[in-house]
């Protein structure tokens, strides 16, 4: 059993264009499908409800621990959680980070999620499953997303 989940992905696009994709709340949204209630902001609470197909109204909670331009977003959330508060006030939260560096023709996008063992055990299995298929999938849509901004 691991503990994290790491993807990888090298996207043709700036830096600063790649930044402004995972850290303007709105450009966040477009990609990720979720439509969030605010920008992040260090300290603060995340909310707003997904519009990804078959969870749309599903609710969006997080915790953003670091915005660090323009190299760095993190944010604490409850995976594999039934959409209640209860597990989030209890801390039962993995730690997302997205980590950007230039690379050749654009920027290294690495997406790491760690912290299933706050997981409860029932659910950790699944939550590892779900989410390694499931940052599989955003990383291409951050990919798409930006590097057609990029020829904009």
């Amino acid at each position: 059993m691991t503990d994290s989940i790491t993807k990888t992905t090298h996207i043709r696009a700036p830096l600063d264009r790649v930044w402004r994709a995972i850290s303007d709340h709105r450009e966040f949204g477009q990609w990720f499908r979720v439509a969030l209630d605010q920008p992040f902001e260090t300290g603060k609470e995340s909310t707003g409800k997904m519009t990804y197909p078959g969870y749309e109204g599903y609710p969006w909670r997080a915790q953003v621990v670091a915005v660090e331009p323009p190299h760095r977003l993190a944010y604490e959330w409850v995976p594999g959680s039934d959409g209640t508060d209860e597990d989030f006030e209890a801390g039962l939260r993995t730690t997302v980070e997205f980590r950007l560096e230039e690379e050749g023709d654009g920027t290294r996008v690495t997406i790491t999620e760690t912290g299933f063992d706050k997981v409860p055990e029932a659910r950790r299995e699944s939550a590892l499953r779900d989410n390694s298929g499931g940052w599989e999938e955003q990383a291409k849509f951050l990919r798409e997303y930006a590097e057609a901004r990029a020829q904009a």
